[in-house]
């Protein structure tokens, strides 16, 4: 994965130069109204427009998004109605927490199809513990300040990997180039993050219909409860050649 121009910036420290993430607001547009605005890493904003949207429940299929007619910095539009309405309080996301502010738990769960039945063979444990290690993640690399977010086969395949100071972010750029190739829903996929593993992540999994979240941290209680809820297997503390397994027990070889 190549980095976007403007991803990354200089600054200076003790009388040296270091090289941090960037941080920019992005106003996400639709009707000719503003919708949302996210703090993000600029770089592959239309997918994460559409990633977003579709997250929510606000899209159902692949949309036409750009930049506006005047070429206005840090806005995308989206085009095409809504496929329901929004309240007005609108969102606004930050970079550490896609969900944080809202003011009603039906704000935040939105209602995903069932995963198809499991006719694959259980997952190999190793298999799911080294995805982290198969993550490209030149960002991070250079800044220790990005999330990533990996899309991959079910053989332990790197597909789509995407990088941003907002682990959400992340996921909804993989989730908005999904969409835009036309492999939505994920079901024949495994997604791996390399951070915690919170209540947002495994929404937009579960709505993205991925049968798996791997992540290197811990999951939240809210995280595991929604994931056993979804059916949707859920694994942290993916390190060292191990993983834990919280939910979704059966899609996973017993060890």
């Amino acid at each position: 994965m190549e980095l976007t121009p403007g991803a990354l910036r200089t600054v200076m420290h003790d009388g040296r130069e270091d090289t941090v993430a960037v941080e920019e607001p992005l106003e996400i547009r639709s009707g000719g109204e503003p919708l949302a605005v996210t703090m993000r890493t600029p770089g592959h904003d239309e997918e994460l427009a559409l990633g977003f949207l579709y997250g929510e429940g606000l899209i159902d299929g692949p949309r036409r998004a750009g930049l506006t007619d005047d070429l206005a910095n840090n806005t995308i539009v989206v085009d095409g109605p809504l496929a329901r309405a929004v309240s007005a309080r609108r969102f606004y996301t930050t970079s550490s927490c896609g969900v944080c502010g809202k003011g009603a738990i039906d704000e935040v769960v939105v209602q995903s199809p069932p995963l198809p039945a499991w006719s694959h063979p259980p997952l190999d444990r190793g298999l799911l513990a080294a995805l982290p290690e198969r993550l490209v993640q030149p960002g991070f690399a250079r800044t220790g300040g990005l999330h990533a977010t990996g899309l991959f086969d079910l053989s332990g395949g790197l597909i789509c990997v995407r990088e941003d100071v907002g682990r959400h972010n992340a996921m909804d750029k993989v989730v908005g180039w999904a969409l835009g190739e036309g492999r939505l829903p994920l079901h024949a996929n495994l997604l791996c993050v390399s951070g915690r593993l919170s209540f947002e992540l495994v929404q937009k999994a579960a709505v993205a219909g991925a049968p798996v979240l791997v992540g290197v941290g811990a999951p939240t209680s809210l995280a595991v409860e929604l994931a056993r809820d979804r059916d949707l297997t859920l694994c942290g503390f993916a390190r060292g050649g191990r993983v834990n397994v919280y939910s979704g027990e059966h899609r996973v070889k017993a060890l």
